[in-house]
């Protein structure tokens, strides 16, 4: 591609919400959402940066060379040994920012997708995951959001590794969405620095019953998703998240807290069963919470460019 074409090129992303953890799986397991970021991003000369925004969190995000998305893109560049273009960025966040579905991880994922539409091609799919948990810190968001499904994700002699499952028909998320926001860092600071074996090994058991639960036995649902290590050392700091997630548990929901929270997931065994947790959670909530009755994303991120409708670069690899 000449320097020309390059600098006109227009990339097209669309990448899903995502939920980490699922209970007891901390900073491993995640799930994709179909609530969806799209953003379109074309090449300009060198130096030159235009950044639209609009949707959730529009306001607080900004404008300059601070720009999550802008930044990731530049990471990527430099990676791959070229220069950075200039920028246009048009976003549209349809995922709710600072809710714990995965705003920033999304954001993270759009950009190295963007930038390898960029690069043409240049990146592999352990190149994405690498970058992204570079910029993100963590690859238990990043996964999902980049390859869709449920996914496993892990360190191997200090590089992402993950794995993508197919998840069971029979479940049904519903995310409850609070009117505040919860920092991630502020959620992790109330974490413990050590946790017994005993809870250790109760985490284990419940891990792997709930990839089980997942991809082939929905029943098993409510007991997989039981956790000793994260949820209850949150709750002091989020106790109207607890009081929603001890309700539905109580009525027979396998819910958790999505993420960092605030937001509350609930993996249902069928689709009738969601409007009956969002009936419990009307009831039970203390505050406003919306309920948002989506599917798992089996795609995850996919790009395509301007004279390409076809999509012929979407990547749903796994």
């Amino acid at each position: 591609m000449s320097a020309a074409a390059a600098e006109t090129r227009t990339v097209h992303v669309r990448v899903p919400a995502t939920s980490a953890n699922l209970g007891p799986g901390f900073d491993t397991l995640g799930l994709a959402l179909s609530v969806y970021d799209e953003v379109e991003v074309t090449a300009l000369p060198p130096g030159e940066l235009e950044i639209e925004v609009s949707g959730s969190g529009a306001e607080h995000i900004p404008r300059d060379d601070s720009h999550l998305i802008a930044r990731t893109i530049r990471y990527c560049f430099e990676a791959a040994g070229r220069r950075a273009p200039g920028l246009r960025i048009v976003a549209h966040n349809g995922i709710p920012h600072g809710k714990g579905l995965g705003s920033s991880g999304a954001a993270v994922a759009a950009g190295v997708l963007a930038a390898n539409g960029l690069l043409d091609g240049q990146l592999t799919d352990a190149d994405l995951l690498r970058l992204a948990t570079e910029l993100e810190g963590h690859p238990d968001n990043v996964a999902p959001a980049l390859f869709g499904g449920l996914t496993i994700a892990w360190t191997e002699n200090g590089v992402p590794q993950h794995k993508k499952l197919l998840v069971h028909r029979g479940v049904a998320p519903v995310v409850f969405v609070p009117d505040r926001t919860m920092s991630t860092s502020m959620a992790r600071s109330v974490l413990a620095a050590e946790v017994s074996r005993e809870d250790a090994v109760f985490n284990v058991s419940r891990s792997a019953l709930l990839i089980a639960a997942l991809t082939q036995s929905p029943d098993l649902l409510m007991s997989a998703t039981e956790d000793k290590l994260h949820q209850e050392r949150r709750a002091q700091a989020m106790p109207e998240t607890f009081a929603l997630v001890n309700a539905l548990r109580a009525a027979g929901f396998a819910a958790v807290v999505s993420g960092a929270g605030p937001s509350v997931l609930v993996l249902a065994d069928g689709p009738g069963r969601r409007l009956e947790a969002a009936a419990v959670a009307a009831e039970a909530a203390d505050g406003s919470w919306q309920p948002l009755m989506l599917a798992v994303d089996f795609l995850g991120g996919t790009t395509w460019t301007a004279d390409d409708p076809r999509m012929d670069m979407s990547r749903t690899a796994g």
